[in-house]
């Protein structure tokens, strides 16, 4: 019953374990970096490690992985990664419990957890490509964008509260416990998956690792869109982290105003991506991405003016909001967008090497702009990825993509019975 929206059982359940990790996982946030100053007493570069290291490792650990799932079934995948994810973070509490807890230990779990959750990515996209027609698409990817939005708003107070009682090391058990039932929730889809394509030589090669660039660069309208994918995020995530040198420090916002400064505007998350689907309806497919994906560039230079006290904290949750409910609109556009111009055969290869892509760039873009933070002052270095963002529109397709037609899977019976 499309009309009402009704994408059957099997998307319910997945729907419901991507919501279960999402919460944990915004339960967790900041958890990492806690433990390892509270507990471990790490310095400043021991905690940039964490975060710039780990992301980048686990994209390098995931890369042989796209190709390797693109030739199997998915959900087993899914169910897999899961469970990968829930082992290595239980591991902490356990070393915690033990008195054996290390920094390596938490590195090379985050090595684990970014590794698996490129994957997680590659999979789900192509799983949810051939569990849903594509008229449905739309409205599946804007189910996903609303329960980040919605998790944003409600797990970090919740994951603050949890910390403050019981200490970060509880949150890391919560996140490792969404897993399981992440798990759970695909297992119990259940139903059967199209026959994956087979390999034509039996090993993997090394020029396998770039089927997923060598797509996307061949593609017209993806090619444009990596790019700017890649550019947007780095550039403003590594804004993001010199905005909290510049409020905690040379401004003297407290940590519950910076807080607040980004829980808040995740409303404007929720909005968009609710309004995604009717834009679409009415304006078309290419018309939102190019819009929406325009204004959300305008808003971060913005930050380049911000100042101490009440003003300056409703400007950066002006700025925020604004920014988040252009992403909220953009993101399940663009992801549907992505989903219907990518061959179901090369799906998870195709996600697998955007998701590398994006880690990587936004790894590198962060460090560089540490370093312009330090020469400049924060403030100049926001700007200057302000003016920067302000290009990245010139980077979105300029046409709309045509249809692809592909023949319909054949599906074959799972051996394993949910």
């Amino acid at each position: 019953m499309r009309n009402g929206h009704r994408l059957g059982r099997r998307f319910g359940w997945l729907w419901g374990a991507y919501g279960t990790s999402a919460l944990g996982t915004w339960l967790a946030f900041g958890a990492f970096p806690l433990i390892a100053v509270q507990v471990l007493h790490a310095g400043p570069a021991e905690v940039a490690a964490l975060s710039s290291v780990g992301a980048a490792a686990g994209a390098a650990v995931a890369l042989p992985l796209g190709p390797w799932v693109e030739f199997r079934r998915k959900r087993p995948v899914l169910i897999g990664m899961d469970l990968a994810r829930f082992a290595a973070l239980l591991t902490i509490p356990a070393a915690f419990a033990l008195g054996v807890l290390t920094f390596v230990q938490l590195l090379l779990v985050s090595v684990v957890v970014a590794a698996a959750d490129i994957t997680f990515r590659a999979a789900s996209g192509a799983y949810l490509k051939t569990l849903l027609p594509a008229e449905d698409l739309l409205v599946a990817n804007a189910r996903f964008e609303s329960t980040t939005w919605t998790t944003t708003i409600i797990g970090p107070p919740l994951g603050g509260a949890a910390i403050g009682l019981l200490g970060p090391v509880a949150t890391v058990v919560a996140d490792a416990a969404s897993y399981l039932l992440s798990a759970l929730g695909i297992r119990a889809a259940g139903g059967q998956e199209p026959r994956p394509e087979r390999r034509e030589t039996p090993r993997m090669r090394a020029g396998d690792l770039l089927d997923g660039w060598r797509y996307i660069l061949a593609d017209a309208t993806l090619r444009p869109l990596f790019f700017n994918t890649a550019l947007f995020n780095g550039l403003v995530m590594a804004a993001d982290a010199l905005l909290a040198v510049l409020m905690l420090g040379e401004l003297g916002f407290t940590a519950w105003q910076y807080g607040l400064a980004f829980a808040a505007p995740a409303i404007g998350g929720l909005l968009g991506s609710r309004l995604a689907r009717p834009l679409v309806t009415r304006f078309g497919q290419h018309q939102v991405l190019v819009v929406a994906g325009t204004l959300r560039a305008l808003w971060p230079i913005g930050l380049a003016f911000l100042g101490p006290g009440t003003g300056g904290l409703l400007l950066v949750m002006g700025v925020e909001l604004g920014l988040i409910f252009c992403c909220g609109v953009f993101n399940p556009v663009h992801a549907t967008y992505r989903l219907e111009r990518t061959a179901t055969a090369r799906v998870a290869r195709t996600l697998s090497a955007w998701a590398v892509t994006t880690k990587a760039s936004t790894a590198l873009l962060t460090a560089v702009w540490g370093v312009l933070g330090a020469v400049l002052g924060p403030r100049t270095a926001i700007g200057l990825a302000g003016v920067l963002l302000l290009a990245t529109p010139l980077l979105l397709p300029r046409r709309a993509a045509t249809t692809r037609t592909e023949p319909k899977p054949e599906l074959e019976p799972e051996p394993d019975r949910a």
